[in-house]
């Protein structure tokens, strides 16, 4: 999967960096449900989605909800900037800075592909000085919530930017949606997981090629 791969598309959150290591998700989402709260929008949420730890799926919820565009576009941008926040104290994935280089010095085609805003992944990507192994070519959320995964629009907009066939790709993720989303796009999936808990939710989910550490492929690039 590694050597032959033309194109690479990375997911963001999870393979290049942890974005909420330093300032947690948990609290991210809270402020979220709170702002909804103090416009008297709590109703929007079930009980579950007021209590989960993932401010992604606020927004999925609110935008299932259909409350008018007002509302998720102030609730999004409201996530944007809580994400840029957070890249002050992202921490790199072990790995991924020397992987990404070294991809691009033998001549793959990187990408990022994410549910993450494309302003959060550019300012993260120009800090690590990683910004031209990628040029243009960060897709990323914006404000066609339906969008996100596990609808593969951000790989197929990859693909046809890059004039890449799905079989010459390979999609790096860690989560079911990015499983799904490359599933639907056709594209190979290589699975990454930093915990057991992750391996195993990718497993159920049906990748068959799950890593906990990205060292092995930087080390099959420079074999």
């Amino acid at each position: 999967m590694v050597t032959r791969a033309e194109v690479v598309l990375w997911d963001f959150d999870g393979p290049i960096c942890r974005l909420f290591a330093g300032h947690p998700a948990p609290r991210v989402a809270d402020s979220l449900v709170d702002w909804l709260a103090g416009r008297g929008l709590r109703a929007l949420l079930t009980e579950a989605e007021r209590h989960t730890a993932d401010p992604q799926e606020v927004l999925r919820a609110v935008d299932r909800a259909r409350p008018g565009p007002g509302v998720v576009a102030e609730l999004e941008e409201r996530l944007t900037q809580e994400e840029l926040r957070a890249t002050a104290t992202a921490m790199p994935t072990a790995w991924a800075d020397p992987l990404i280089r070294t991809w691009t010095a033998v001549g793959a085609r990187l990408a990022v592909t994410s549910d993450n805003s494309p302003r959060v992944i550019g300012a993260y990507l120009a800090g690590r000085d990683l910004a031209g192994c990628f040029g243009p070519h960060v897709y990323g959320r914006d404000a066609d919530l339906h969008r996100l995964e596990p609808d593969p629009c951000h790989l197929h907009r990859a693909l046809a930017a890059l004039t890449a066939a799905p079989s010459t790709a390979l999609f790096i993720g860690d989560s079911p949606t990015d499983h799904e989303a490359a599933r639907r796009a056709g594209v190979p999936f290589l699975g990454y997981a930093r915990n057991d808990r992750k391996a195993r939710l990718l497993r159920e989910a049906g990748a068959s090629d799950v890593i906990g550490s990205l060292e092995p492929v930087l080390r099959v690039l420079r074999g």
